[in-house]
C-alpha cells in the first residue's frame, strides 16, 4: 500500500490549493488548431515538425530558441519551460519544476557517486523509471515540465573536482553504463530490455559535453578555462560516456559545456556538434547550451567581437537551444546581418520540436494518453523510497574493518553518535536536489537500534573553525560501548562553482576523530559523509577505529542505511568508484592539467587508476564485506583469430602466413572484421563466509606492450556485474566483451589499435585476491578457422549448460570425434579414471553467442577427447 505523503488531484473540490493544468499543443477541443498538419499525428515527426516551422515568422521563431519559449499562441503552441533537473530524483532547481502543497516533495535518491558504488546496471535504471513516472505525475498537475538536462556524465578526473558528486566516478566505463542506463530509465515508454519506441517518457540529457571538470580552483573558473586535451585522452577518457548516451542509450538531448577545449568554446566548435555528435554518433534530439555559455564566450573570453557573431557561430556549429535568452535576443539581428541563414534555424527548431511531438506534447491533452493517469499519489510511494532506500545500502563502501563491523544489537547499550555530519539532513541529498519525501538523519537511523544514545556534533559545521565543541564528543564518547563518529564535507567545501584545494578533512576534524578515539572506551565506528575523496591515512593507524565507511551523500534514507550497514541488517557490497589519493597529490598536481597519462620527465603522477603510478589510500573498486567469497575462471578464451576486411592491409598478406603480424604489433580496427568479434567469460562466485551477501565482480584488462601504442593503461575495467550469493552457495557470472570496442587501445592520433600478442584478464579489484587469465590475440591462420573464437573450456559440470553441435565446434589441432555416451565421472578406455583436463576448442562466433559455455567437452590425461551425448 502507497504511504500517503501527498493525497488527491487537484480536481479534488476539498483540496484548497489551486489547480494547475499541463502545458499542451494540439487540442481537440479547439478546432482552430487541432486541423493543422502539425497535429496529424499520422505523419512523422520530422514532416510535422517542418510544417509547424514553415507557419513562424523569424521574430516568432528566435523566441523558441530559449529555454523559457514563448510559444506561438496564433498556432495553439503554449509557452514552454524546457530547463528541468532530474539527476538523483525530480528537482526544483531548473525553473521548470516546482513543488506546493498538491506535491510538496519527491523521492530524493543518493548522490550519483554513491549510486555508481553499487556497479548495478539493474539498479541505475530502476531509478530511471521512478524519477520519470514522479516527473510524469508532476507535468500532469502543472508542477513539471517534459525535458530534463540530467545525467551528468563527464568522468570524475581530479579528486578535488566540487561536482564529482554529480557524476558515476572516474572510470569511462562505470560512466557511461551508469549513462546509458539512467538514460533508458528515464526516456523508455515501454521499459523493455531493448525499447526501441521513439516516443519518450521524459526526455534526458547528457551533460557537460566536453572535457569540463574544472569549476573554480585557485581563481580559474569554468567560464575562462581551455582545456588542452590530447587526442588520445579525449578519445579514451573524455568522450566514451557521451557517445554511449547517444549510441547505446539513445540520449535525446547534448549540452555542450562553458568551457574551451584546445581554444575553441563547445558551444561553437562544429566538429565536436555537427561533426561528432549529430554526424558521427547519430543524435536523435536537440544539442542544448549550459546556461548562458554562449553570452560567456562574447562578454566573458570575448571570443566574438559581436554578440550576433557569438550566436550565428553557434548555431553554424549545430546548437539548437540556448539556455539563457542570447539567442532570443540576437538571431534575428543575426539572419538580417546575413551572419547566420534562416535555414539554419528552421533546422534548429525542428530538432527541438520533434523531441516534444515523440513527449506528446503535441498530441492532444496528456490526461488521454500514456501516462496521463499518473498524479500525486504516483509520488513519494512506499516503493519509490525503499528503492531511494536500496539504493544508499547498495553503494555504501566497506573501507575498513577489523571485525568490529557489524556491531552488536545486543551488546551494544550505551551508543555515542559524533561528528559534524551525524545529524545531517539536507547535506544528505546533495546538489542538484529537489525537497525530499521524508529525511533519515544517521542520528534518527542509529536510534532505532539503541535505546540509549547520545548525540554530540563535536563541530558547528563541517568547516570545524574552533574546537569548543570537541571536548563534549570526548566526554560522550568516553561514557559510550561504541562510537559512531560521522565526518566529512558538504556544498560548502564541494559544489558547483567550488573546487577543493586539499585532500584533508576541513578545519578540527581529524582532531575530533583522534581525540574521540583516544578517550572511548569501545569500539569506534568511523563513518565518511563526502562524495570525493579524502586522505584519512591518520585514521588507519589510530587502534581504536575498528571500521571505517564510506557513504558518499545517501540521499533521503541514507541514516537508515547507515544503520543498517553498521548493525548488519545488511551486508555491504559498495565498490569505490574512485581512487583516494593521497594530500601529496594536491600539493604536486594542478587540476588545470587535463592530461591523463603519467609523464615521468615533469614528475606527473598520472590520474584515475588507469594511469596513476603513486600510491593509494584505497584503490578504484575497493570495498569489503561482511563475509567471504572466492571466485573461479570457469571458461574464458585462450585465443582469438581476427579476419582483416577485404581490400585492407591485412588482406594483402598470404592467408598461408597466419603470423605476419608479430606480436606487440597495433592494428587498426577499422581494418579488422569486428562483426560478433566477442566472446563470453564466466566466473564462478562462491560465499564461504558466515552470512548471504552480495559481490561485485570486477573484470579488469591488461593489454600487451607495444611499440606501436604509448601511454597504455595499466589495467582498464571491461566489465562488472553484481551478484547475490547466498551462505555456502555458489553462483555463476557471464560478462560479454567485444573485442575491437573492449580491447582496443588509442594512439596518439586517437586512433583505437588492437595489439597482437598476449592479453590478460584481471577478475577483481586490486585489493582482492585477483584470478589471471591470458590470452593470445592473433591473425587468423587459415580459411577454416575464419568465424572461430577459442575458448579454453573447464571440465566442472554446471547445471543447464549444453553442449555444441558436432558442426559448429572444430578442435584445434585434433580430428574431432564422434559424440559418446559417458558417465559423469570423465571415464574413457585411456585414462583409467585419471582426471580430466580442459580441452581447448574453437567455437564459432555466431554459436558462441547463443550458447553461454561448454562444460560437457573434455580432455582426458591421454589426450582423448571425448563429449557428452
Amino acid at each position: 500500500m502507497k504511504t500517503q505523503v501527498f493525497f488527491a488531484f487537484c480536481i479534488s473540490a476539498f483540496l484548497l490549493v489551486p489547480c494547475n493544468t499541463q502545458q499542451f499543443a494540439c487540442d481537440n477541443n479547439d478546432p482552430n488548431t487541432s486541423q493543422f498538419p502539425f497535429c496529424d499525428t499520422s505523419l512523422s515527426y520530422e514532416v510535422r515538425a517542418e510544417d509547424l516551422v514553415s507557419q513562424l515568422t523569424l521574430q516568432e521563431k528566435v523566441q523558441q530558441l530559449v529555454n523559457k519559449a514563448s510559444g506561438i499562441p496564433r498556432l495553439g503552441v503554449p509557452a514552454y519551460e524546457w530547463w528541468s533537473e532530474a539527476l538523483h530524483g525530480v528537482s526544483n532547481v531548473g525553473p521548470g519544476t516546482r513543488f506546493n502543497a498538491t506535491v510538496p516533495g519527491a523521492t530524493s535518491f543518493p548522490a550519483v557517486i554513491l549510486s555508481a558504488a553499487s556497479f548495478n546496471a539493474t539498479l541505475w535504471f530502476k531509478m530511471g523509471q521512478v524519477v520519470s513516472s514522479e516527473a510524469r505525475a508532476m507535468y500532469n498537475v502543472g508542477l513539471a515540465g517534459l525535458t530534463y538536462w540530467s545525467p551528468n556524465v563527464n568522468v570524475f578526473r581530479d579528486p578535488r573536482w566540487g561536482r564529482g558528486q554529480e557524476t558515476p566516478g572516474e572510470d569511462p566505463l562505470v560512466v557511461s553504463r551508469y549513462a546509458v542506463n539512467y538514460v533508458r530509465g528515464l526516456q523508455e515508454v515501454g521499459g523493455a530490455a531493448n525499447s526501441t519506441n521513439d516516443k519518450l517518457k521524459v526526455s534526458s540529457c547528457c551533460k557537460h559535453y566536453t572535457a569540463y571538470d574544472l569549476d573554480n580552483w585557485k581563481g580559474v573558473d569554468r567560464f575562462h578555462f581551455d582545456a588542452k586535451v590530447t587526442k588520445q585522452d579525449l578519445e579514451d577518457t573524455y568522450q566514451p560516456p557521451f557517445k554511449s548516451c547517444v549510441v547505446e542509450g539513445h540520449v535525446s538531448s547534448v549540452m555542450c559545456s562553458y568551457n574551451r577545449v584546445n581554444g575553441i568554446p563547445t558551444c561553437a566548435d562544429p566538429d565536436l556538434l555537427k561533426g561528432i555528435v549529430r554526424g558521427q554518433w547519430g543524435l536523435d534530439g536537440y544539442i542544448v547550451s549550459d546556461c548562458d555559455s554562449v553570452e560567456v564566450y562574447y562578454n566573458a573570453i570575448h571570443y566574438t567581437a559581436t554578440p550576433e557573431d557569438a550566436v550565428a557561430l553557434a548555431l553554424q556549429a549545430g546548437l539548437n537551444m540556448n539556455c539563457g535568452d542570447y539567442l532570443g535576443k540576437y538571431t534575428e539581428n543575426a539572419v538580417n546581418l546575413n551572419k547566420v541563414e534562416e535555414s539554419i534555424v528552421d533546422q534548429a527548431l525542428i530538432y527541438n520540436y520533434i523531441v516534444l511531438m515523440r513527449l506528446g506534447f503535441f498530441d492532444g491533452n496528456p490526461k488521454f494518453l500514456p501516462f496521463g493517469n499518473l498524479g500525486p499519489s504516483n509520488v513519494c510511494t512506499d516503493d519509490h523510497q525503499l528503492l531511494a532506500l536500496d539504493a544508499a545500502k547498495q553503494g555504501i563502501v566497506l573501507l575498513d574493518n577489523n571485525g568490529a563491523l557489524p556491531l552488536s544489537k545486543t551488546i551494544t547499550k550505551n551508543l555515542a553518535v559524533i561528528g559534524p555530519n551525524a545529524n545531517a539532513t539536507t547535506v544528505m541529498i546533495s546538489n542538484y536536489a529537489g525537497i525530499p519525501c521524508r529525511y533519515t538523519s544517521p542520528l534518527q537511523g542509529l536510534q532505532k537500534y539503541v535505546s540509549m544514545v547520545t548525540y554530540e556534533a563535536g563541530c558547528s559545521d563541517v568547516k570545524c573553525s574552533n574546537q569548543t565543541l570537541i571536548q563534549p564528543a570526548v566526554q560522550a564518547a568516553a561514557k559510550a560501548d561504541a562510537v559512531v563518529v560521522v565526518v566529512g564535507l558538504d556544498q560548502s567545501i564541494e559544489a558547483e562553482g567550488l573546487d577543493r584545494v586539499n585532500l584533508t578533512l576541513p578545519g578540527y576534524q581529524e582532531k575530533l576523530v583522534t581525540d574521540v578515539a583516544n578517550a572511548a572506551n569501545g569500539t569506534v565506528i568511523l563513518v565518511v559523509m563526502a562524495a570525493g575523496p579524502i586522505d584519512i591515512s591518520f585514521a588507519k593507524n589510530v587502534r581504536k577505529i575498528g571500521g571505517i565507511l564510506w557513504v558518499g551523500y545517501p540521499g533521503q534514507a541514507g541514516g537508515e542505511a547507515i544503520a543498517q550497514v553498521i548493525f548488519g541488517d545488511y551486508n555491504p557490497a559498495g565498490r569505490s568508484p574512485f581512487t583516494w589519493y593521497p594530500q601529496e597529490y594536491a600539493d604536486q598536481v594542478p587540476m588545470t592539467d587535463m592530461n591523463m597519462r603519467a609523464n615521468t620527465t615533469a614528475k606527473f603522477p598520472g590520474r584515475t587508476y588507469r594511469f596513476y603510478t603513486g600510491k593509494s589510500i584505497y584503490e578504484f573498486g575497493h570495498g569489503l564485506s561482511y563475509t567471504s567469497f572466492s571466485k573461479i575462471i570457469i571458461s574464458a578464451p585462450s585465443t582469438i583469430p581476427i579476419q582483416s576486411i577485404p581490400n585492407n592491409i591485412l588482406s594483402s598478406q598470404s592467408i598461408d602466413k597466419p603470423y605476419a603480424y608479430s606480436n606487440g604489433e597495433a592494428i587498426d580496427i577499422s581494418s579488422i572484421n569486428c562483426n560478433n568479434l566477442r566472446f563470453n567469460i564466466v566466473i564462478g562466485v562462491k560465499n564461504k563466509g558466515p552470512m548471504n551477501g552480495t559481490h561485485v565482480v570486477l573484470l579488469f584488462w591488461k593489454p600487451p606492450s607495444s611499440g606501436g601504442v604509448t601511454g597504455a593503461p595499466n589495467v582498464q575495467l571491461v566489465g562488472f556485474e553484481r551478484v547475490e550469493v547466498k551462505r555456502g552457495k555458489t553462483q555463476n557470472v557471464k560478462m560479454s566483451l567485444d573485442v575491437c570496442k573492449d580491447l582496443s587501445l588509442v594512439d596518439v592520433d586517437g586512433k583505437r589499435k588492437l595489439v597482437i600478442g598476449q592479453h590478460t584478464i584481471l577478475v577483481g579489484s586490486a585489493s582482492e585476491r585477483q584470478l589471471r587469465h591470458h590470452f593470445v590475440v592473433r591473425q587468423a591462420g587459415n580459411a577454416s578457422a575464419e568465424g572461430f573464437v577459442s575458448i579454453t573450456v573447464h571440465s566442472r559440470k554446471l547445471a543447464g549448460s549444453r553442449s555444441p553441435s558436432p558442426e559448429s565446434l572444430v578442435v584445434l589441432g585434433r580430428r574431432m570425434r564422434r559424440p559418446g555416451s559417458l558417465p559423469a565421472a570423465c571415464h574413457s578406455k585411456c585414462n583409467q579414471c585419471k582426471p580430466c583436463i580442459p580441452v581447448e576448442v574453437s567455437i564459432r562466433a555466431a554459436d558462441l553467442q547463443e550458447n553461454e559455455y561448454y562444460p560437457q567437452v573434455w580432455q582426458c590425461t591421454c589426450q582423448e577427447i571425448i563429449y557428452p551425448p
